[in-house]
């Protein structure tokens, strides 16, 4: 008699257990990262919170750095689809788009795990000469930045790149401002500093469209 195979014991359940103990590893690594930093935060802490064996999390992923790197790819992943729908959800020019930046931040400082950007902390406690974690931080900030970037462009600016840099900029203050004061509302001190930049750009577009209708 040929044997048959229980769902427990198939190759579609053990794929379906990796990918849930997997998930969890993520969520318990992401929540301890941030919260008390990579360096302080043992493998014990992380299998204990995930609910998981040491064996599985060293399966899934061989070492506590693809660990923090996988982390870091999910994080990013998950951040940049947030904070870009933020942007986009609900439509209208690129001003308002930009403008929705500010508000969304707000809404982010303002949750009780918020524990500030995980690129930015994983830099801060590593060796400033590494480039493991700054290739990957990088990685996320030109995507973002490229988006802003975009908007910039829409919205009429003369050198988009250097305004979607000055954004980039007054957002990752503001970030690290909210992770120190635990005050939300830093994010409306970051709009009112960015609402003159985006102001200047608007301006040379209504000027050189009129100008374009005076030729």
């Amino acid at each position: 008699m040929a044997k048959t195979s229980s769902k427990k014991n198939s190759p579609h359940a053990a794929a379906g257990d990796d990918e849930s103990a997997r998930g969890r590893l993520l969520s318990a690594a992401s929540h301890l990262f941030c919260k008390n930093g990579i360096n302080a935060t043992g493998i014990d802490a992380i299998i204990e919170e995930a609910g998981t064996a040491k064996t599985t999390l060293y399966k899934l992923f061989g070492s506590k750095t693809n660990l923090v790197n996988a982390v870091l790819e999910s994080e990013g992943k998950q951040w940049r689809e947030w904070f870009i729908g933020a942007m986009e959800q609900g439509g209208g020019d690129a001003q308002a788009k930009l403008t929705r930046i500010f508000p969304a931040l707000k809404s982010w400082f303002a949750e009780e795990r918020f524990y500030g950007c995980p690129f930015i902390n994983a830099v801060g406690e590593h060796d400033k000469d590494a480039k493991q974690f700054r290739n990957i931080a990088l990685k996320h900030k030109k995507i973002v930045l490229g988006h802003i970037e975009k908007l910039a462009g829409e919205l009429g600016s003369a050198e988009p790149a250097v305004l979607a840099h000055q954004l980039g900029l007054i957002i990752d203050g503001a970030i690290v401002a909210a992770m120190i004061s635990r005050d939300p509302a830093v994010a409306d001190t970051a709009a009112l500093t960015a609402g003159p930049l985006l102001g200047q750009a608007k301006a040379k577009k209504k000027r050189a469209a009129e100008q374009l209708e005076a030729v």
